[in-house]
């Protein structure tokens, strides 16, 4: 692998988790950062990065923005990262997390023919495309069965980067697993759970509830998986990767965890299941196989599945 010199960078999605630990990152390394956000996101404050608001469907708009910028990196981290959301609004869902894709490959396709150079772009897709799989862990060769509006669309982006990829274009898909931090909005379960449970431990709630708690995952360290998709950007050869770290946890795992770090040893007495909040369809167990980027790239994951539940859970002390 060798480091692509790069000069400008495009980040969709800025506000959110990994967008903020990307463009942190890439601000760091002397980059010219560029990030797009809906008009009403909240954004970190972070020095150096260029702000442009805007809907990713707005086709024209992501148009001029990628040929305006001319930017040698894309991250196109935006999307509607709720399955529940997505659910409720299907054709917005297929819009931003399928169609809108399509436009930023093509924007960077056409930039690319223009300008004559490499144009890198890395699609954040998700493991949410192999469904309800019947083998675990999954690699890059584990079947497709997308079973939530959220999984169809990501699964048509995804198949996108492989179609751009066959015409020139570095376009990749990191198929990223579970990755959490302090920054991942308390929308999310993981989330959901640290906060509360900090709350339960100052005294001011009295419950969590959740839905099922026997769904198992791969939770990795968000930075990590920022990283990992810096490593594909800059790779010799594009291809897509999972991103991963090969051990599985349940959600019961999780609130275990995030209890024991609040030292609170009776945490059954504060949870309430409330079967609503189970979703239309749920992929039982999901766990990543890393090893293609683990070997190509040289890329591991950083924290342990305890490190990361017990930083969540500090932050939310504090």
């Amino acid at each position: 692998m060798s480091a692509l010199p790069t000069a400008v960078a495009l980040i969709t999605g800025v506000g959110g988790q990994d967008g903020s630990y990307l463009a942190e990152r890439l601000v760091a390394e002397g980059h010219e950062v560029h990030g797009l956000a809906t008009v009403d996101e909240p954004l970190r404050h972070t020095p150096g990065i260029t702000v442009h608001r805007g809907d990713l469907a707005d086709a024209e708009m992501v148009r001029r923005l990628i040929g305006s910028l001319a930017p040698d990196e894309i991250y196109n981290l935006a999307g509607i990262s709720s399955i529940a959301a997505c659910w409720a609004d299907p054709h917005r869902c297929a819009q931003i997390n399928g169609a809108a894709v399509a436009t930023v490959l093509d924007a960077a396709w056409l930039l690319q023919q223009e300008v004559g150079r490499s144009v890198r772009v890395v699609q954040a897709s998700s493991a949410a495309i192999f469904g309800d799989p019947a083998t675990t862990p999954q690699n890059e060769s584990t079947p497709f069965a997308p079973n939530s509006p959220y999984a169809a669309a990501k699964t048509y982006a995804h198949h996108l980067c492989t179609i751009y990829r066959e015409r020139g274009l570095h376009s990749v898909g990191a198929i990223l697993f579970n990755h959490e931090s302090p920054r991942r909005p308390v929308e999310f379960v993981t989330r959901k759970i640290t906060s509360t449970v900090a709350a339960i431990a100052r005294g001011e709630a009295g419950e969590l509830v959740l839905g099922n708690l026997d769904s198992v995952r791969d939770w990795g360290w968000a930075p990590d998986y920022v990283d990992a998709m810096v490593k594909m950007a800059r790779a010799e050869i594009p291809r897509d990767y999972v991103v991963a770290t090969g051990v599985g946890h349940s959600v019961r795992d999780f609130v275990t965890a995030a209890f024991a770090e609040a030292g609170i040893d009776t945490w059954e007495d504060f949870l309430r299941i409330d079967n609503s909040l189970i979703p239309p369809t749920d992929s039982r167990v999901l766990v990543g196989d890393a090893f293609r980027l683990q070997q190509d790239l040289g890329w591991k994951p950083t924290k342990k599945f305890e490190e990361l539940v017990g930083a969540m859970v500090r932050a939310d002390l504090t």
